[in-house]
């Protein structure tokens, strides 16, 4: 059985620190760094100012945190199952942003977010928490109708290969060295078992197409390295 909402919430109110490092994001996280820096420097570029920013599954805030460094006056929504990560990022965001830091706690499926409110969606490391493909499709629809026309969406997470061959090549084989360097076996398989139980990731085509399919009218992929990628989607 995959962990349940109440289980992943948990164990998230334990891990604040260590998602709350600009320099290094998460260990496990290949190009963690990387992606921050790309992802925000983008959104800046094609947003200079004003904007609505919604964070899913915000964490501790790095993603928005970077963003604030770069645009001085975007209005965040911060949304998280965890109350410590929310309250974390909150407190980090406050006094960077001319604009206001709403706060919403819980899973942004059940959430009351409103439609067209958005001209940003930030999303990572949060949609391999997805389980079942009517799941992954409704609330990629959901996603999609809280943007603004123009709005975007862009995403960074964890990937399947579509092919058990690759999977076990990319995955298992080559992630799983990474993890073994990082520090040893033992942890490369603590993480492989999380991972097993918590998450549900699909494909990075598997979601290019399904966000061609809720409405996304330009697609583009940033950045693909291993197991992780991360990619955007215009409406």
């Amino acid at each position: 059985m995959k962990s349940t909402i109440d289980e992943i919430e948990k164990r998230f109110d334990k891990d604040v620190e260590r998602f709350s490092n600009l320099d290094t994001g998460q260990a496990t996280t290949l190009d963690a760094a990387h992606n921050l820096e790309l992802i925000t420097a983008a959104i800046a570029r094609h947003y200079p100012s004003g904007i609505s920013v919604l964070d899913v599954g915000c964490g501790a805030g790095n993603y928005s945190v970077k963003l604030a460094q770069k645009v001085s006056d975007i209005n965040y929504t911060l949304s998280d199952l965890s109350k410590a990560m929310l309250d974390r990022a909150t407190q980090r965001l406050s006094g960077l942003t001319k604009g206001k830091v709403s706060a919403v706690k819980g899973d942004f499926r059940n959430q009351s977010l409103g439609e067209c409110q958005y001209d940003v969606i930030i999303a990572t490391a949060v949609l391999h928490h997805l389980r079942d493909d009517e799941d992954w499709e409704t609330s990629f629809k959901k996603l999609h109708s809280l943007l603004k026309p123009g709005g975007s969406i862009w995403i960074f997470d964890l990937v399947e290969q579509n092919t058990k061959s690759m999977q076990q090549y990319i995955y298992s084989d080559l992630y799983g060295a990474y993890l073994t360097g990082l520090k040893d076996e033992n942890y490369r398989d603590d993480v492989f078992a999380y991972i097993l139980k918590e998450d549900t990731p699909r494909s990075l085509i598997y979601q290019l197409d399904l966000m061609q399919r809720v409405g996304f009218s330009s697609i583009d992929v940033l950045h693909k390295n291993l197991c992780f990628a991360s990619f955007v989607g215009f409406k």
